[in-house]
């Protein structure tokens, strides 16, 4: 058990629930905890990543004081932005309320991101005269260097319609319909194979770093080795 987080599990599916109060920052441990489930699933083929109460997640617990602590705590943070990409298990984030700094992360790394139209996404970390360097490893990856720099050099606010037009997140819904169509898109994924996803996960991981005619060099082999499985299925 780990403060602040909740864990209900249902066959393959697998609802983490963070509960810290009023900001719903995350602390070391709880980065940990999620760490460990994604790189040790169990059987696990969903996770479904929600909050309790108005806010989504509005950043990370700072009770560093010397280098070789926060150290550990930056650690703990790539360590659950690594597993998010590379685990076998399918992520869902239902966004129920605002989203900042490493919560912003936090929904745009999952596979799948559901919002409520009122939740609003920003990094604030400007205007502690901090540098977001965690999340400008990846930001830029999504959304574009000039987009990157804006968000993290104004801290500016941006709408969940927004934040899915610039590729933060998958859809947003009325904050009424949020959770109705978080679940359904739960179910929907827990009705196909969990071996396709992880296939599906494992490409565009691979992929990444290829060029095209690399990427398509791959996908003949990864096409090939799934089709004979398939058949032999």
């Amino acid at each position: 058990m780990t403060e602040g987080l909740h864990v209900d599990r249902d066959g393959d599916l697998l609802v983490v629930t963070v509960d810290r109060g009023d900001a719903n920052r995350l602390s070391s441990d709880i980065c940990r905890a999620l760490t460990e489930v994604l790189e040790d699933p169990d059987g696990v083929h969903v996770l479904h990543l929600r909050a309790e109460g108005e806010a989504f997640c509005l950043g990370r617990d700072r009770a560093a004081e010397d280098p070789a602590t926060l150290r550990g705590e930056v650690r703990a943070l790539i360590d659950l932005n690594e597993a998010l990409r590379r685990s076998a298990v399918v992520t869902v984030a239902e966004v129920q309320g605002d989203a900042a700094g490493f919560g912003v992360g936090l929904a745009a790394l999952c596979d799948m991101s559901v919002a409520a139209r009122s939740a609003r996404f920003w990094f604030p970390e400007v205007e502690i005269d901090l540098a977001p360097t965690v999340v400008l490893s990846w930001l830029p990856r999504r959304v574009g260097e000039l987009r990157a720099f804006h968000l993290t050099a104004t801290g500016e606010r941006v709408s969940a319609d927004d934040a899915v037009a610039m590729g933060l997140l998958t859809v947003a819904v009325d904050d009424g319909e949020l959770s109705t169509r978080a679940k359904a898109e739960v179910e929907r994924l827990r009705s196909f194979q969990p071996w396709v996803h992880e296939q599906i996960k494992g490409f565009l991981g691979a992929a990444a770093d290829l060029t095209e005619g690399q990427a398509y060099e791959l996908a003949t082999e990864r096409l090939i080795l799934g089709s004979m499985t398939r058949r032999r299925g």
